[in-house]
């Protein structure tokens, strides 16, 4: 069989949520099923890197896929004319996005519908885009797979699609990121917090990852107790930060505020790994991958009371309302102060960890591919 995949943001350096997604899986299934070919689509210049084994045929179509008009021209024009220059029985879209304009079968992960609950975070191009396209992509698609419990409803409920269409792939956590010795915490802690503890936050910097009511959070925690306690922020600034720009630049207990940027896996794993606890308030997520990595890291996590992250983070996990700064510096004290609280937290993140592997995603997802052409 021969099977044709969108690989545009498969970008050496720049692996996020949906990269790694389509990284982790593709690597497995490419491997696994030597007996089929693989047909990758990049929009730019590749890292061989992401050409797993010799079954892969990378292919570039230009333009590069990343404004709206350029989209349309990609999917709508140059995919169709690719897959069935290729005769390929199959395409594969990791990133929402897919052809309205072939009769190849295809499966499509739509990781969440965030740009339908706060369309204010886009650019007016591109939610009019997601907004018109999406729920045509999603009855046209032969399967759609997503990434949690609670995006499948959404995705069923918001755009009228049978659930019995929808497959849960969860994502997983990197093997890079487990437990660090008690040298390798210090040495971390004296690398990005000045030697004290910390909480992390991981992931872009916009306005959905709710950077600025983290930030008046700490500020609150500050107030209350006095420590040395850190906060760590480890992320690109991706679009729309101009708020936090300027929070950053004006906040009290600023030098308490560790900024540093994009790192790499094996950095990342380790400034997850040597924090206190991680705090995650995101406004809305499909999944929240740095919520396991952190707990895979025995590391207890604050995170949001909405949309997956619940479900993300189970018992290993404190619920905060994303939306009251209050609550969240609440839970970071309550956290801080009760010694047995946390213990009891990174007692329950194993079971939790249990959930989800790139294994069991790479597996589901070729269920779901293998549903397609059945």
């Amino acid at each position: 069989m021969r099977i044709a995949v969108n690989t545009r943001l498969l970008l050496k350096g720049k692996l996020e949520g949906i990269g790694w997604y389509t990284n982790e899986t593709l690597k497995r299934i490419v491997t696994q099923h030597p007996e089929h070919e693989f047909i990758f689509f990049f929009d730019r210049a590749y890292d061989p890197t992401f050409v797993y084994a010799s079954n892969v045929t990378p292919i570039v179509l230009m333009p590069q896929a990343r404004h709206p008009v350029l989209f349309y021209i990609w999917f709508e024009l140059h995919i169709p004319y690719i897959l069935r220059k290729y005769k390929a029985d199959l395409f594969l879209s990791p990133d929402g996005l897919m052809s309205l304009n072939t009769k190849v079968p295809t499966c499509v992960v739509m990781h969440d519908l965030a740009f339908e609950h706060y369309p204010e975070h886009l650019k007016k191009s591109h939610k009019f885009f997601y907004q018109k396209y999406s729920p045509l992509y999603a009855r046209k698609a032969k399967r759609i797979v997503t990434v949690s419990e609670f995006s499948k409803s959404d995705i069923s409920q918001r755009y009228n699609v049978p659930a019995d269409k929808i497959d849960v792939s969860y994502n997983g956590a990197h093997d890079e990121y487990k437990p660090l010795t008690w040298e390798k915490r210090e040495q971390t802690k004296q690398q990005y917090a000045d030697g004290c503890e910390y909480f992390v936050f991981a992931g872009a910097l916009h306005p959905r990852k709710n950077i600025v009511n983290l930030l008046k959070a700490f500020i609150i925690f500050k107030k209350r107790q006095r420590s040395n306690m850190k906060l760590v922020i480890v992320g690109r600034l991706a679009w729309n930060y101009k708020e936090i720009e300027e929070m950053r630049a004006e906040m009290p207990f600023k030098n308490d505020v560790k900024w540093v940027g994009y790192l790499d896996v094996k950095a990342l794993s380790k400034v997850t790994g040597a924090a206190y606890a991680l705090v995650y308030a995101s406004l809305f997520e499909g999944f929240g991958i740095p919520i396991v990595e952190a707990l895979q890291c025995n590391v207890p996590a604050i995170v949001s009371n909405t949309s997956s992250m619940p479900e993300v983070g189970g018992d290993a996990s404190l619920l905060v309302d994303p939306q009251d700064p209050e609550d969240i510096a609440s839970k970071m004290e309550q956290l801080y102060k009760d010694e047995m609280l946390r213990e009891r937290l990174i007692a329950a993140a194993p079971g939790q960890v249990e959930k989800f592997s790139w294994d069991k995603t790479a597996a589901r997802l070729w269920d779901s591919m293998m549903k397609c052409v059945s």
